[in-house]
C-alpha cells in the first residue's frame, strides 16, 4: 500500500519520502524535511493517533492526514481528538486523497505564517507607512506612490471602496510631505447638513445669519499651513461647488457675510468611493471641479485583494484590541486564520478590525478560534479545488448548490454522524443542523414541482 500510494503521488507531482518506521518520520519531521505527513492508523510500537499526537505538539506547522481500513467512527474521532488533520478509510480515493493533501499543505503554510505573524506584525507597525500595514504588492504600489506624491503640492483624490482606508492615506501624505508641522484638519462632506456645511468650511462674521453672534473662522483657514481633507466630496452639494472651486484656484476664501478675500495657504486632499468622472457625466458633479481636485489620483484596494496582508491586519487588531481591553490573547489558530483569508470582507479594514476586537472581546483562549467569529464569516469558504469541474457544463449551479452536495457527501462519509460532519466541515452542530433542514426543504420544493 505504501509503494503504491507512493507511486500515484509521485506520478501526481509530489516527492514523498516512504518510511516504515514511525521514528523515521519523527526524524523527518525534525529535519523540516515534510510539508505533510500520510500515516497509517494501526502499526506496531507507536500508532498512528500517538504519531499523530507527537508531531503536532512539537510541529504544529506540519499536518497529519491518518488511512485506516477501521473506518469506525471511534477511529476517526481518536484522529480528530489528537489534532489530525483528516482520515481517510484504505484504500483512498486517489482523487481523494490529492485534494485532502493540497488543502493540508496549505494549512500548514497558513500556520508557518501564524507563527511569524507576531513578529511580522510588530515590525509592520513599527516600520508601517504612517499607519499603513500591508507587504501585498497593491499596498507596495500604493505606498511608493504615496512617497513619490506626499511632498507636492499638487490636490490628490484617493479613491477606494468604503473602510479601505482613504484617511489613512491623506494622513500618510500629510506626515510625509514639507507640511507635516501644520495641521491636518478633516471633514466628511456627507456628515454635514447643506445649509450649515458653507459656514463650516469657509467661516462666517458677526452677524451674517441668525445666532451668528461672533465671528467663527472655517476648516480652510485652520488648515492654513497644513493639509484639508474633505472625504466623501463626491456628496458636496452642487451649490458649493463652484465656491470650493474658487478657493483651489485663487488660494483664498470668503467667510459668509464678509466682504473680503482671506488668503488661505492649504492643500486639499479629497477622497470618494463613487466615480466621479461618471457623476460629472451625469451633471451631478462639476466638471471643472473634478479636473482641478483630480491632478493626482491614487486608488486604494479593497481587502480582498491584498492577499495575506488580512492576516497581518487581524494580528496587529488583534494585539490592538488586547492591549485595550487587557486580555491575554495573542494570536490565531490556523482554522481562524483560514475563514479570515475565505472571507470576502465587503467592508474592508473597517469590518476586519470590528471583527478583531469583537473576537478578543469573546474569546476564552489565548489564540482566536473559528468559534470565536461571527457566523458570516466563520462560515465563508472557498469553493473546493475542481468542484465546478466535477459539474457538467449544461448543469453548472450556483455556490450554495455545491456547499449542499458537499454537506451530503461529508454526511455519507461519516455514516450520518453529525458531529463528527460538523468537525470536518468546520461548522458547528447548529449550524450544520439548520443547513440540512434547509437542504430538506429545497428537495421537498423540488419534489413538489416535478410531480
Amino acid at each position: 500500500m505504501r509503494e503504491l500510494l507512493g507511486a500515484e503521488l509521485t506520478s501526481r507531482g509530489y516527492e514523498p519520502i516512504l518510511e516504515s518506521s514511525p521514528e523515521r518520520v519523527l526524524e523527518s519531521v525534525r529535519q523540516d524535511a515534510v510539508d505533510v505527513v500520510v500515516t497509517d492508523l494501526k502499526m506496531e510500537g507507536i500508532d498512528g493517533v500517538e504519531l499523530c499526537d507527537r508531531i503536532v505538539a512539537a510541529h504544529p506547522e506540519v499536518p497529519v492526514v491518518v488511512l485506516t481500513a477501521h473506518g469506525s467512527v471511534d477511529a476517526a474521532v481518536a484522529a480528530l481528538r489528537v489534532r489530525a488533520f483528516d482520515f481517510l478509510t484504505k484504500p483512498p480515493d486517489f482523487d481523494e486523497l490529492t485534494s485532502v493533501i493540497e488543502r493540508a499543505a496549505h494549512q500548514g503554510r497558513l500556520v508557518e505564517e501564524i507563527e511569524g505573524l507576531d513578529e511580522e506584525a510588530g515590525g509592520a507597525a513599527s516600520r508601517g507607512f504612517e499607519g499603513l500595514i500591508g507587504a501585498s504588492r497593491p499596498m507596495r504600489d500604493l505606498v511608493h506612490l504615496v512617497g513619490r506624491v506626499a511632498d507636492l503640492d499638487t490636490a490628490v483624490l484617493v479613491r477606494g471602496e468604503s473602510g479601505t482606508g482613504k484617511e489613512l492615506v491623506a494622513r500618510a501624505l500629510h506626515q510625509r510631505s514639507r507640511r507635516r508641522s501644520g495641521p491636518f484638519v478633516a471633514l466628511n462632506c456627507a456628515a454635514i447638513p447643506e445649509n450649515l456645511l458653507e459656514a463650516e468650511l469657509f467661516g462666517h462674521v458677526k452677524g451674517a445669519f441668525t445666532d451668528a453672534r461672533t465671528s467663527r473662522e472655517g476648516l480652510f483657514e485652520r488648515a492654513r499651513g497644513g493639509t484639508i481633507f474633505l472625504d466623501e466630496i463626491a456628496e458636496l452639494h452642487i451649490a458649493l461647488q463652484p465656491k470650493l472651486l474658487r478657493a483651489l484656484q485663487e488660494k483664498s476664501i470668503r467667510p459668509i457675510g464678509s466682504n473680503s478675500e482671506i488668503e488661505v495657504d492649504v492643500r486639499v486632499v479629497t477622497a470618494t468611493n463613487t466615480d466621479l468622472a461618471s457623476a460629472v457625466e451625469q451633471n451631478r458633479f462639476r466638471a471643472d471641479l473634478f479636473y482641478r481636485l483630480d491632478v493626482i489620483q491614487i486608488v486604494v484596494p479593497p481587502l480582498r485583494e491584498r492577499g495575506r496582508d488580512v492576516l497581518l491586519l487581524a494580528q496587529h487588531f488583534l494585539e490592538q484590541s488586547a492591549r485595550g481591553m487587557g486580555r491575554d490573547v495573542v494570536g490565531l489558530t490556523a482554522s481562524c486564520a483560514a475563514r479570515l483569508m475565505a472571507y470576502t470582507w465587503p467592508g474592508n479594514v473597517r469590518e476586519l478590525a470590528n471583527v478583531m476586537e469583537r473576537a478578543v472581546a469573546l474569546t476564552r483562549t489565548t489564540r482566536l478560534m473559528t468559534e470565536d467569529l461571527p457566523d458570516h464569516v466563520r462560515e465563508a469558504r472557498p469553493v473546493p479545488r475542481g468542484a465546478l469541474e466535477q459539474v457538467a457544463e449544461e448543469e453548472l449551479v450556483s455556490l450554495e448548490e455545491i456547499e449542499r452536495r458537499y454537506i451530503r457527501r461529508v454526511m455519507a462519509a461519516t455514516g450520518g454522524n453529525k458531529t463528527l460532519a460538523a468537525q470536518i466541515l468546520g461548522v458547528d452542530r447548529r449550524t450544520l443542523y439548520r443547513k440540512e433542514i434547509k437542504d430538506a426543504q429545497i428537495k421537498d420544493a423540488q419534489i413538489r414541482r416535478t410531480s
